[in-house]
């Protein structure tokens, strides 16, 4: 299955659907699979009193509140409709995460969306989570700034949700359907884990990649890579060490104002990662090990076979003084190389005859 690439426009619309509309065109021509967005109503996602993320201060006015900053990239319902109207007829898939219960009514009830992506910041909003899993959905989940405890209490409750029973909802419901079978066996249909770090940018030394594969191991789920570095490198890694899902932000200029376009890539450095993704996946083939059709070719120029060191005559005994091996390999293989030791020549040879 080839990896599924996520082209995370998010808020880099700055409010505008135009905009967001040249996000969508974008990561279609660069090749993604899907292109997110985010959707939220501001009053319903952030207090007043809400300060901004340290890099958000950085990026956008810090005088600003964080609720005068998320007003400002809100679509409407409306918007919603278009993009994803604009999305099917560029021929790639629209996601979006909601960050409300308003929100994720929209994308499941009207937009019917068949597959929501959760973020970090919501890995332990439990009510946000069980009505994502009851609303049917298939959830993408980012894991971000958790423990494995975080993970399993999230997954818990997916688990309750998509079962059917008439239990109310409570920490005790969700630990019995995660240790359920039928908990197990949803959640392995319709959950895939993300790794992440939440931070903007996210520096090398705080990626940690192999936690992407202690996800995997200690869940047995789909999992993938949420990238918020900067570059195409750890992502292409994280592909190598079998991530089923890459997520990326990308802008159309990292040099616009608002939260996230600086630690987004532009369109040109998408293509050329989702070019880097596709030839290592490619690359990575088969496990079994056999040659490849192209280097059987060259099999018998690279090989070696059992040759004369010097002329033998025939009858002569064979040994380590007249035998030697060298290109190329069409004729006994090295491995008869003692075989042939202490043995009469059948033949008489010259220097570098293949001996049969």
């Amino acid at each position: 299955m080839s990896v599924y690439i996520i082209a995370e426009a998010g808020v880099n619309h700055n409010g505008s659907l135009q905009l967001a509309k040249e996000l969508v065109h974008a990561a279609a021509k660069a090749g993604a699979d899907a292109v997110k967005f985010q959707t939220f109503q501001a009053s319903k996602l952030v207090s007043k009193h809400a300060a901004k993320a340290d890099y958000q201060k950085k990026t956008t006015d810090a005088a600003e509140s964080q609720l005068e900053m998320i007003r400002k990239l809100e679509l409407s319902p409306a918007d919603h409709l278009e993009l994803m109207n604009e999305c099917r007829a560029a021929g790639i898939e629209f996601l979006s995460t909601p960050f409300d219960f308003p929100s994720l009514e929209l994308l499941t009830n009207e937009l019917k969306l068949q597959t929501l992506k959760i973020s970090s910041g919501d890995i332990t909003n439990l009510p946000l989570l069980y009505r994502a899993g009851r609303s049917g959905a298939n959830i993408i989940l980012s894991s971000g700034i958790s423990t494995l405890g975080d993970v399993e209490e999230a997954l818990g409750a997916l688990a309750f949700a998509f079962s059917a029973n008439n239990e109310e909802p409570s920490l005790g419901a969700f630990r019995r359907a995660y240790f359920s079978e039928e908990g197990q066996a949803r959640l392995k249909q319709k959950v895939a884990l993300l790794h992440c770090t939440t931070n903007y940018p996210t520096d090398f030394q705080d990626v940690h990649l192999q936690k992407m594969l202690t996800l995997r191991q200690a869940f047995g789920l789909q999992t993938g890579y949420s990238d918020h570095t900067t570059g195409t490198e750890i992502s292409v890694a994280a592909v190598a060490l079998g991530a089923q899902i890459i997520e990326k932000h990308f802008t159309l200029d990292k040099l616009m104002e608002g939260p996230d376009h600086q630690a987004s890539m532009e369109p040109d450095e998408l293509t050329l990662l989702i070019s880097q993704i596709r030839h290592v996946e490619t690359a990575l083939g088969m496990p079994t090990k056999i040659p490849a059709a192209s280097e059987l070719v060259n099999a018998a120029p690279a090989r070696k076979s059992v040759v004369a060191a010097k002329p033998i005559a025939k009858g002569e005994t064979m040994s380590e003084s007249n035998l030697t091996l060298k290109r190329p390999g069409t004729g006994l293989p090295p491995s008869m190389y003692w075989n042939l030791l202490g043995k009469p020549a059948s033949k008489e040879y010259d220097t570098d005859d293949l001996i049969e």
